[in-house]
């Protein structure tokens, strides 16, 4: 029997599917990488009896990056990466060995077909799967077609079964675009990145902002909020004046009347219009006039609307509404939410995601109405050849979903009927008034049938006070008629519904890759979110693209940009070449590049003044071993130490404290230790900063600690404390740390488990003996008596962690569930525990450990 391997892009997906296609007749078990389960149920395909195995990928199974030394920005020059550097394919989370489990599950299959999601970057992850399946399948005989590509917009029965009967092939020209628009960001975005970051970095200390990074979309992003910023900053206020005249319609009830010059600036000439009204005591009517007038329902909904209404109307970020209408999508509850049409086809079925909502508590009575009465046809929008817009694919309780899933899907919802609802019809009144000889006017509006206002409340026509009625020459006693003084305001900063729309106008980012956008540059400290989700740029934001402005306006500016993604949607419809696209494009910016790093000077200009130099940074902490004066600790993003008479600065960890160590000197370079912590309950270790950033040994890599040095008898390193392998990774050695009683702990060097163990223990030393069972080193602790818990009233006991019975009682693992998926399963599956150490004695450094023999420290992970 054939085997048709199937893959969808998220292992819910990939059940969902398998449940329709199969009828939920199937049997599933998880695959080698401990994440993605495989599902199996037998068949027809291609007219044959087949087994039919349905797994998924995670995203992405590759991602581009740089060979080698390219990856080591003190390595290279960063102009050699627009063309000099080569790039390759890796994966995109090694841990989850994807390429291998692809391999495993499609070997000996016949046929593979494609549930990626429908947009460009769906295909793109089409061809990565195929790469990784297609050299392990069973050859295709006599030229008989084995690759196939499902086509769908929701996970629905109807949607995906039609998809499986009218199975295409992917679109190589739209997984090619995808890999020019990653080659393109990844070398611009990496030169640029790289050397700005280097020389800001290595020039201020209170950037607060640890990557002073680059992108092609990011920037002009980030410059739409400067924009903003700029106008308001250089608003000035102008005085101008209005007349508000009253008229009396009874005894009980008056009408404000709107001047029809609206306002003037000139306060003498407000005055001279005042003089000639305000002696006035009728108000004379010049005109009425009653018109019916229709407020249109909304168009179908497609990404980008969706995102702006989420956040001004929801409060909710643009990528986290995204990630939010994903999960709703994978659940059946809505269609793909990732298109830019606003047109349902003519052949679309309507009614039947309205007949999931006819019994909804919330909209029921409006849903079986427009079900009894006909619905109206959705407004003819933008077909841009994608998917249907977003529509509700099954009903929903807030009960059911819950919080900010909820809201996001009730909006889609009720846009949804309120595309398939009538306009909503209000008559206008409007009376024109004259009082001297200036003219005033009042309107109102009365609402004939609310039509989608009703699904949609917020929507509705404002209820405004109904107009006597009147007829011309009539008139009203005026009751009152001044003059008030205003001022204009300024713009307020920019929200992210208004950068979205900007971003949508000139063709910055997608649908997919706008929410990305405004994510990075909030992340980087670019900007702010305020209230009312409004984008404030800081300082660093304010700096870079005046500097940018400054040296070259393009790289700001969205036309440059929005050029390129023209170019890539024309290799995804096969109207250009990929490499004459993607060569011609990287030369452009290659040229840019080298004028920036020629004119940065222009930047640094705006720089000095808004940010410190290093040496004007920071508090004095530890001192220099070349000089021995005291350096001083720069707190701010990336946290470094900086010798201002050496002139040299050394990273140090992030996100931790950093503090003196004991004032003790590392024996290689005579620098003073200090201590990085990530809290009292996390782990610690000390480090020395000369080391860290240039590694004494081979082994040894850039930013390690003293908990990974080799030295062989320095009493912080490795070699003096590290006690077996850790339980929670591969290659992490479990380091005691010496600085942490009474409260003791031993710490991963490589992940974050941490032991705490010992506690009330006044010495804790790591011996020279090693476990004869699995080889880790030996633990002498010491205890007041007092508060000794070993028997017998001891107070000194050695023994192993992991084997020791008695130190089995005294240990409390914590963080394990940070480890590997893959080891999870229990001891079991664990190899010897060796120490790793300078001075490791001779035995076997694999030997399995006896079943019987469970670690204190691994049985936390069964």
């Amino acid at each position: 029997m054939r085997t048709v391997l199937m893959v969808a892009e998220k292992p819910s997906l990939a059940q969902s599917i398998a449940k329709i296609l199969s009828r939920g007749n199937m049997s599933s078990h998880k695959g080698l990488n401990g994440t993605c389960s495989v599902h199996e149920y037998s068949g027809t395909f291609a007219g044959q009896p087949v087994r039919f195995k349905m797994t998924s990928v995670c995203g992405h199974v590759m991602t581009l990056d740089f060979l080698g030394k390219y990856n080591k920005w003190d390595k290279v020059d960063p102009a050699e990466l627009f063309s000099q550097a080569p790039t390759e394919k890796k994966e995109a989370n090694p841990k989850l060995n994807m390429v291998k489990f692809l391999q495993v599950e499609g070997k000996g299959c016949d046929y593979i077909v494609l549930w990626l999601d429908c947009d460009k970057e769906g295909e793109n992850i089409c061809f990565e799967v195929l790469d990784a399946v297609l050299p392990v399948m069973n050859p295709a005989h006599g030229g008989e077609k084995t690759v196939f590509r499902a086509r769908f917009s929701s996970i629905t029965d109807t949607d995906i079964c039609a998809a499986m009967a009218r199975l295409g092939e992917p679109d190589h020209n739209e997984a090619l675009s995808v890999d020019a628009r990653q080659e393109l960001d990844l070398r611009i975005g990496c030169a640029f990145t790289r050397f700005q970051t280097k020389y800001f970095q290595g020039k201020y200390g209170n950037l607060d902002s640890s990557l002073i990074s680059f992108g092609p979309c990011q920037t002009p992003t980030l410059g739409f909020c400067v924009e903003r910023h700029d106008k308001i900053q250089s608003f000035k206020p102008e005085t101008y004046w209005v007349l508000q005249a009253k008229v009396n319609v009874d005894k009980d009830r008056s009408l404000l009347l709107d001047w029809d010059r609206v306002r003037v600036f000139d306060r003498e000439i407000a005055q001279m219009f005042l003089n000639m009204t305000k002696l006035e005591k009728e108000a004379q009517v010049e005109a009425t006039s009653r018109k019916e007038k229709a407020k249109q329902r909304p168009l179908a909904l497609n990404t980008v609307e969706m995102l702006r209404v989420a956040s001004s109307s929801l409060g909710m970020g643009p990528q986290h509404a995204m990630q939010t209408a994903e999960r709703l999508y994978t659940q059946g509850y809505i269609s793909y939410p990732r298109t830019e049409t606003t047109h349902y086809p003519e052949n679309f079925d309507l009614k039947g995601p309205l007949r999931q909502q006819a019994n909804h508590p919330y909209w029921a009575d409006t849903v079986k109405r427009l079900l009894a009465e006909g619905i109206n046809r959705p407004r003819k929008g933008h077909d841009a050849g994608d998917h249907p817009p977003i529509t509700p694919m099954r009903s929903a309780t807030e009960a059911e979903l819950g919080g900010e899933a909820w809201r996001l899907y009730e909006y889609i919802t009720r846009h949804f009927i309120a595309t398939v609802s009538y306009d909503c019809k209000y008559l206008q009144s409007t009376i024109a008034f004259r009082i001297g000889s200036e003219h005033f006017t009042c309107t109102g509006k009365t609402v004939i049938s609310p039509g989608f206002t009703e699904i949609m409340p917020w929507q509705s026509v404002p209820l405004e006070e109904s107009l006597p009625t009147c007829q011309r020459g009539d008139t009203f006693p005026v009751s009152e008629i001044k003059m008030l003084e205003k001022q204009t305001s300024p713009p307020d900063y920019l929200t992210e519904a208004e950068l979205i729309t900007l971003m949508e106008k000139h063709g910055i980012g997608t649908d997919a890759s706008i929410p990305v956008h405004i994510n990075n540059i909030c992340q980087r400290n670019y900007v702010t979110v305020e209230s009312g989700r409004r984008l404030k740029p800081t300082n660093l934001g304010i700096v870079l693209v005046h500097g940018y402005y400054k040296i070259d306006a393009e790289l700001v500016l969205p036309t440059i940009r929005s050029a390129v993604e023209k170019q890539l949607n024309l290799i995804a419809q096969g109207k250009a070449d990929y490499r004459q696209v993607l060569g011609h494009t990287l030369d452009v910016f290659k040229r840019k590049f080298h004028y920036f790093v020629d004119s940065i000077a222009g930047m640094d200009e705006l720089m000095e003044v808004s940010f410190s130099p290093l040496a004007a940074t920071g508090k004095p902490l530890s001192r220099c071993g070349k000089c021995h004066r005291f350096m001083k600790y720069i707190q701010a993003k990336p946290s470094r130490l900086h010798c201002s008479h050496c002139d040299e600065t050394y990273t140090l960890p992030q996100n931790g404290t950093i503090k003196l160590y004991k004032e003790l000197r590392c024996p290689l370079d005579d620098f003073e230790l200090v201590l990085w912590s990530s809290g009292s309950r996390g782990k610690s270790y000390p480090l020395c900063p000369y080391c860290s950033n240039h590694p004494p040994f081979r082994d040894m890599k850039k930013g390690m600690g003293c908990n990974e040095c080799t030295h062989p008898t320095c009493q912080h390193s490795l070699s003096m404390l590290g006690i077996g392998q850790c339980v929670g990774c591969e290659g992490g050695v479990l380091v005691l740390d010496p600085t942490s009683g009474p409260k003791w702990k031993v710490a991963c060097n490589k992940c974050n488990v941490v032991a705490h163990c010992f506690e009330n223990a006044y010495r804790v030393r790591v011996s020279a003996d090693t476990c004869s069972t699995c080889e880790a080193a030996l633990l002498a602790v010491d205890f007041n008596k007092a508060k000794s818990p070993l028997p017998g009233d001891e107070t000194q006991h050695t023994g192993c962690v992991f084997c020791d019975p008695i130190f089995q009682e005294l240990v409390e693992l914590k963080h394990a569930a940070s480890c590997h998926p893959m080891h999870r399963g229990g001891p079991g599956r664990r190899q010897g525990r060796g120490r790793a150490r300078g001075r490791r004695p001779p035995g076997k450094p694999n030997a399995r450990r006896p079943k019987d023999k469970m670690s204190a420290l691994a049985a936390y992970f069964v």
